[in-house]
């Protein structure tokens, strides 16, 4: 059942990691600017953080295997029309309906691995659900690339169609139909109404800081600020409806759920953060090419791959807490050598930096999740994988905001934008995302230190 699972989750992953190398060739395709062609990735995330708050109810109205099928059968159409996109606004629209499937695909994963699992050996189940995670980074820039210098843009979507096809054929002959004894939860409307209009302008107004230069400025500030008031309200209604709200708030009384959401959100920052430095820095210092830059980066996916088994039975024999923390410790002396970067680094001793980290990062991601889980019942499991994933995207947007900011910032303070001048800016922003990682260790010190 786990291998089905992880096939559906191919082609959402490599989908990002492909469009994200594929910018600047969409600027030219469709003669216009940076700033429009970021909306194909940001409408994408939109509706991504539209749809992860209905998953628990979804599944568990309607069921885990309709669910699965309809959120690929959502990205396969999606896929398909962007691929016929014939305008920049239109490309816009389909990314829509392809994150309306891509963002329910990860929770309900999350949620039939534990139910598989009955709560039991988590580590190792986080394991196998998390390596489509691992390949996303390690393939996808390649991929992408190879598209992108040999081939249609229209490929970068028309991949997608016969990884979703297999997937879905495999979901229907092989996953389990389940008891329908317990499907009639209704939608709570007030509960969506608040919580989803909340993510999506938390997410948009984080993705506005780049183009605007700052936090400060009203198109930043008036949705993030919209969007906490919303989220604080839903926070409130939440605990007086209890269980039926859309998300239980008083599963947070949990102490790991508690615990490994702030490490989820602090994660983004460490994560995503140096998912926009580490291109960047190869192609704007080094002057590489979207390719080759996507085949450096192979190092740090390799790092995650070695240790993610480990980390996954450790969790299971030890606990998460001394796993989290030595992998927030690795990650941070993988992630030191790029505050020294210079115009004429080694490439050998990044890439066996970019090991390191890898290594940290998958030692610190798949515990944390296991954790997520610790102590739930069958029915509170729907709502604690909404509310990880939730945590994970709005920490995503809001450490790639941070680390742009302060990219830019150091860039404006450079003098001469000779490339050893631009590292140094590289080195700076690189200290603060050590910073942010370093932060992961006061609450990695509260999760569970044995199995429970």
């Amino acid at each position: 059942m786990m291998w089905i699972l992880m096939v559906g989750m191919l082609a959402p992953l490599f989908d990002t990691t492909i469009t994200n190398v594929a910018i600047d060739t969409l600027v030219r395709e469709f003669s216009t600017s940076v700033s429009t062609i970021q909306w194909v990735m940001t409408s994408y995330l939109l509706a991504l953080g539209m749809v992860i708050p209905i998953t628990g109810w979804a599944v568990e109205r309607f069921g885990g295997k309709p669910m699965w099928l309809f959120s690929l059968g959502m990205f396969l159409l999606g896929s398909v029309l962007c691929s016929l996109a014939w305008n920049v606004e239109s490309l816009i629209f389909f990314r829509t309906i392809q994150g309306i499937g891509g963002g329910l695909l990860m929770p309900i994963m999350q949620t039939l691995g534990v139910r598989a699992f009955k709560g039991e050996n988590m580590g190792k189940m986080m394991a196998t659900v998390g390596l489509p995670a691992l390949l996303g980074p390690i393939l996808g820039p390649v991929l992408g690339g190879l598209i992108i210098n040999h081939l249609s843009w229209r490929w970068i979507f028309l991949v997608n169609i016969p990884i979703c096809i297999v997937a879905i054929i495999m979901a229907w002959r092989g996953l389990p139909n389940e008891e329908r004894g317990t499907r009639t939860l209704r939608l709570d409307l007030p509960g969506l109404i608040l919580l989803s209009p909340a993510i999506v302008l938390i997410i948009y107004g984080l993705g506005e800081v780049s183009s605007n230069h700052g936090f400060g400025h009203a198109a930043v500030l008036v949705p993030v600020l919209a969007g906490l008031a919303l989220l604080a309200v839903f926070v409130v209604y939440a605990f007086r409806k209890g269980k039926e709200a859309l998300l239980d708030i008083r599963l947070f009384r949990v102490r790991s759920l508690a615990v490994s959401s702030i490490l989820l959100f602090l994660s983004g920052l460490t994560t995503y953060g140096a998912m926009l430095l580490l291109p960047l820095y190869f192609q704007q210092v080094r002057g590489e090419s979207v390719l080759i830059s996507g085949l450096l980066l192979m190092p740090q996916g390799i790092g995650m791959l070695l240790t993610r088994s480990l980390a996954g039975k450790l969790t299971d024999q030890i606990g998460s807490r001394p796993v989290v923390l030595a992998g927030t410790l690795l990650t941070l002396l993988g992630t030191w050598p790029f505050t020294q970067l210079g115009a004429d680094t080694s490439y050998y001793y990044l890439g066996a930096a970019l090991i390191v980290r890898g290594a940290g990062l998958g030692a610190v991601f798949l515990p944390v999740m296991a954790s997520a889980y610790i102590g739930l019942s069958s029915q509170q499991i729907p709502h604690a994988s909404s509310t990880t994933r939730i945590m994970q995207q709005i920490g995503g947007a809001f450490g790639a905001s941070v680390i742009a900011i302060i990219l830019q910032n150091e860039y404006n303070s450079v003098i001469s934008h000779d490339p050893a001048a631009v590292a140094v800016a590289f080195d700076h922003a690189f200290i603060w995302s050590i910073a942010f990682s370093a932060l992961a260790l006061i609450p990695a010190a509260l999760l569970p230190r044995i199995k429970r």
